[in-house]
């Protein structure tokens, strides 16, 4: 029989204090937390092995993956990263400072026309990073079955539609 796991355990400890209280849905949260608390550190290596915290290796991903010239908004890059323009003017202040994105003059006097780009040396850091970071997620998910890998694919692709809004 195997052992419980600390959500398990945690579980079992609810189940005896409080009977009256559901406590199965700990078993599929708690887990998924616990997961992405120690997934996060795993990808958090990786960024720092490159000189870059989570959200810069967001950023330089965004840009890059935006083809040549490598070039967005500001605001498009706050959308994509979930963070507020406030939030990622100060970190493009440092990814600029480090030399990895350079701003564009706005054009007519409008800070909306600012465009983001990655220099030669911010390319050749996210693809290094990119390619570390595929290599680290490849490791981890190999702890998985192919099969255990499509299923859990699916269903978090299932779960994740009811809270996001579709693409558009």
């Amino acid at each position: 029989m195997e052992q419980p796991d600390r959500v398990e355990r945690i579980q079992q400890e609810w189940a005896r204090e409080r009977p009256d209280v559901d406590v199965t849905p700990q078993g599929v949260i708690g887990r998924l937390h616990r997961l992405a608390q120690a997934l996060t550190v795993e990808l958090e290596a990786v960024y720092a092995a490159h000189g870059l915290v989570e959200i810069d290796f967001d950023i330089l991903c965004t840009l890059r993956r935006a083809g040549a010239p490598y070039a967005r908004r500001p605001a498009d890059l706050a959308r994509s990263t979930m963070v507020t323009t406030g939030g990622i003017s100060k970190r493009l202040d440092r990814l600029q400072a480090q030399g990895l994105v350079e701003r564009s003059k706005p054009t007519q006097g409008d800070g909306r026309a600012t465009q983001v780009r990655l220099t030669a040396e911010g390319r050749r850091r996210i693809d290094a990073a990119f390619t570390d970071h595929m290599a680290n997620e490849r490791r981890l998910l190999d702890q998985l079955s192919s099969a255990e890998q499509e299923s859990i694919e699916r269903a978090l692709r299932a779960w994740l539609s009811h809270h996001e809004p579709p693409l558009g």
